[in-house]
């Protein structure tokens, strides 16, 4: 049977052990949220045109070297910090298009517009767009706002425009692109569950 001091002394490690796991517990599920939320903010932001997008790639290189260098250089798990590193890329890749789609398919205003124009430059497609009501206002439309092969010159179209006025207006989807938007935001939802529960594990078994 152990002495007085060092049965005091047992208790006193028990004791600070079990606030030390709740504490790397709690710090785990901070990471595990935190990035995943920041790689789909700084993707949304992207979506914004001028400042949004410059803004939103900081931020995304910005996220990618703290979790890099926290989860391989501080917790010393190199494969967790390629794993996240790599989801967290993609993340972004995938959360912005499909957030972008589903705020302009539930929110935005349809407009009657015509196709004034259908072009190619820098290997890229590019429409010109005329609304038919109101000011008759003009629109110059990138491949990032859906203009492909099924927008053709003079076309009639019903335009998604961003009821705050800061997106630009996206082109409705063509036959084979139904179901694109549930599937890309169903390819960000698993991105996002990968990264956070990279980082979960990581922060876990730190060393």
């Amino acid at each position: 049977m152990g002495t007085p001091e060092s049965v005091v002394a047992t208790e006193t490690k028990a004791a600070g052990a079990a606030p030390s796991r709740a504490r790397r517990l709690v710090n785990s599920l901070v990471w595990a949220v935190s990035v995943p939320l920041m790689f789909t903010v700084a993707a949304w932001l992207a979506q914004f045109p001028s400042v949004g997008i410059y803004v939103g790639v900081v931020l995304a290189l910005g996220t990618f070297a703290v979790a890099a260098t926290v989860v391989g250089g501080i917790w010393h798990r190199a494969g967790a910090a390629v794993l996240v590193s790599c989801a967290g890329f993609a993340l972004t890749l995938f959360a912005g298009p499909g957030l972008y789609e589903l705020y302009m398919k539930t929110l935005g205003e349809q407009v009657p517009a015509v196709v004034t124009k259908v072009e190619d430059r820098d290997e890229k497609q590019y429409c010109t767009v005329e609304e038919t009501a109101g000011d008759h206002a003009m629109h110059e439309i990138s491949q990032q706002q859906n203009c492909f092969d099924h927008i053709k010159r003079l076309q009639r179209v019903t335009l998604r425009k961003d009821p705050m006025g800061i997106l630009e207006p996206r082109l409705p989807d063509g036959p084979d692109q139904e179901g694109q938007t549930a599937l890309t935001l169903a390819i960000s939802g698993g991105l996002f569950v990968v990264t956070g529960a990279s980082m979960f594990y990581a922060g876990q078994r730190r060393r």
